[in-house]
């Protein structure tokens, strides 16, 4: 079908890669538990936006260019670590106020930085681009490989089942946050918490090798 081999083999193995926890699935429950299911939502649709430039990029070839330049890998690896370094230390050290509204948290929020943030953590993921690189044309026939219907058709189906299980995700923190965020001692840890996450990830993806 369309160059496409194995399509439900794909199907389970893309299901399992959206359920392995790692950078996207830590950054989308941070967000949801420190501020809640209309952050989580936005974080998850941003890191799918993300997912989007990967998989163009990998239909056009461009992600052969991070596959083969060390180069690029590093200077894109690095870009994605600062970002989430930065992103945590900002969390840790964030100034507190001494009272706590769950109303007035939610409309201080900016959600379209958080949205955009989580574009970026994924855009500058090298990791998620060689994945697409290397795990996509293993269900293209060979006689296909030229052609860019069967990775386009392949990236928006991991797209699609990737965003489903992310949305599902920070629904469920969100709803486990209703109730810690209302309890604003324990707000200022899953900030913390939170922003250590990031700092691990960043830490995590500079000494990643290609």
């Amino acid at each position: 079908m369309f160059g496409i081999i194995n399509f439900e083999a794909f199907v389970i193995a893309s299901l399992i890669m959206n359920f392995t926890p790692g950078a996207d699935t830590m950054y989308i429950l941070g967000r949801s538990i420190a501020q809640g299911k209309k952050a989580g939502i936005l974080s998850a649709l941003g890191i799918s936006t993300g997912a989007v430039f990967h998989i163009i990029f990998a239909t056009l070839g461009l992600s052969i260019i991070l596959a083969k330049s060390a180069t690029a890998f590093e200077i894109v690896k690095y870009l994605g670590a600062a970002y989430l370094i930065f992103l945590g230390l900002k969390s840790i050290f964030k100034k507190q106020n001494e009272t706590f509204d769950l109303d007035d948290e939610h409309k201080t929020v900016n959600y379209k930085k958080i949205y955009l943030s989580g574009v970026l953590t994924n855009v500058l993921n090298p990791k998620v681009a060689l994945f697409f690189l290397a795990f996509l044309p293993q269900f293209i026939d060979p006689n296909y490989v030229q052609n860019a219907l069967p990775f386009l058709m392949l990236g928006i189906t991991f797209l699609i089942t990737g965003t489903i299980w992310c949305l599902m995700l920070a629904l469920f923190a969100s709803k486990l946050s209703q109730r810690i965020r209302a309890n604003y001692k324990i707000k200022i840890w899953l900030d913390k918490i939170t922003g250590g996450i990031f700092v691990a990830l960043g830490i995590k993806l500079a000494l990643m090798k290609k």
